[in-house]
């Protein structure tokens, strides 16, 4: 159906997958409190996923050097969130729901990663900017959240794990005509991982990043909930996460453009800043309407800090260990982080209320984007991103 060099598969699965993803992201939120937890309840839930990461991702990653396929691995995890979300969602009780979310989670958190591994090697094969085929799962994430936060106002958020299965057996059809990478060495060892770990730049990078990231996991899990506190419906989160994915969709789809002009330091440092400014304003805010204003902002942030973020670790991580380095990237982006976000932030906006929240987040992420500011100024990180960009 595709030619071998075809990235029509590659970019239909970024798509299918992210469409998916939206809809965990952006209603299973409100599907919990549909379900009667509340704001902790629902925030310990939400920390299942990023907590099952933190082992799923560099098990995947490793798996896929260590066999030197990206596409089978894919194949696997998505088999697995097709399996086992129809599980998930007929859990009732917190620790049924716990227990079969950390399941879930295994198989759906590394996909993402994974295909963006698998894109970022697709793209330098062919020449092309990385954001040129990342842009695809932006698109699938803004229309699916625009079609099914409309589709779900009106049917009810209980039926939310239709669309997701649509979504998903769509993601795995067309995951038979990915083209595999391959990797011209021997296959990894255990061994070979200490190198990641070892790799200070790569390790210091990561610790810096999380102030910023745990404000972005935050955002993902309760900007939902924040909307609903503010009296506003299904639809408008739906039509929210529309807004700031289509602006992300459009940075992605720039890059080639813009992003190689300056050290990817300094495009993580100015979106390091205007995620600062984002969350002041986020807690300022009394009308919903003013959120979905605002959410241009996503693209800036999230995007510009995405690009740079995945470009800049790809230039520290040895290519025989790409994919395990880049789901520890994802560990620690939507894994450690991630936990922390959706704990701290379930807490304080169950307690103390949304605006509480983003001011926090605000003081959080102006720390990071000046510690950063700090490593950029230094020379151990900028010597060590061209040491490995020259190899």
């Amino acid at each position: 159906m595709f030619s071998r060099d075809s990235l029509t598969p590659l970019k239909m699965l970024l798509f299918s997958f992210h469409a998916t993803n939206t809809i965990i992201l952006s209603y299973l939120p409100l599907y919990l409190k549909y379900k009667g937890l509340n704001g902790t309840e629902i925030g310990w839930v939400l920390a299942v996923g990023p907590l099952a990461s933190i082992f799923a991702q560099p098990f995947w990653g490793y798996m896929s050097d260590k066999y030197k396929t990206v596409k089978r691995i894919i194949q696997i995890c998505i088999m697995g969130l097709l399996v086992t979300s129809v599980i998930f969602f007929q859990m009732n009780t917190l620790l049924a729901i716990i227990l079969m979310g950390a399941i879930f989670y295994f198989f759906v958190t590394p996909i993402g990663a994974l295909g963006d591994s698998l894109a970022q090697r697709r793209a330098e094969h062919f020449g092309v900017s990385f954001g040129a085929i990342r842009w695809w799962g932006s698109v699938g994430f803004a229309t699916s959240s625009l079609i099914i936060g409309e589709v779900l106002t009106r049917v009810g958020i209980e039926y939310m794990i239709i669309p997701f299965l649509c979504f998903g057996v769509l993601a795995l059809v067309v995951s038979f005509g990915l083209t595999d990478v391959k990797v011209d060495s021997e296959p990894v060892q255990l061994r070979d991982v200490s190198a990641i770990i070892k790799n200070k730049s790569f390790v210091i990078f990561l610790l810096l990043i999380m102030f910023l990231t745990i404000t972005h996991r935050a955002n993902d899990s309760y900007i939902g909930l924040y909307i609903s506190q503010l009296g506003g419906s299904e639809g408008l989160v739906g039509f929210a996460w529309f807004t700031g994915v289509l602006t992300e969709a459009l940075v992605f789809a720039t890059a080639g453009i813009w992003f190689r002009k300056y050290h990817p330091l300094v495009f993580i440092i100015i979106a390091g800043a205007i995620y600062s400014v984002r969350w002041f304003i986020y807690a300022s805010v009394d009308n919903p309407i003013h959120i979905i204003g605002l959410q241009f902002m996503h693209g800036l942030t999230f995007g510009v800090f995405y690009l740079a973020a995945f470009n800049y670790v790809s230039r520290l991580i040895p290519k025989l260990l790409q994919s395990t380095g880049h789901l520890v990237f994802f560990a620690t982006f939507f894994g450690v982080s991630g936990i922390i976000g959706s704990l701290v932030g379930g807490s304080i906006i169950d307690s103390l209320g949304g605006e509480t929240l983003y001011y926090g987040m605000g003081l959080l992420a102006t720390t990071g984007t000046i510690l950063i500011t700090l490593y950029h100024l230094l020379p151990f990180g900028k010597e060590a991103y061209v040491h490995q960009r020259d190899q």
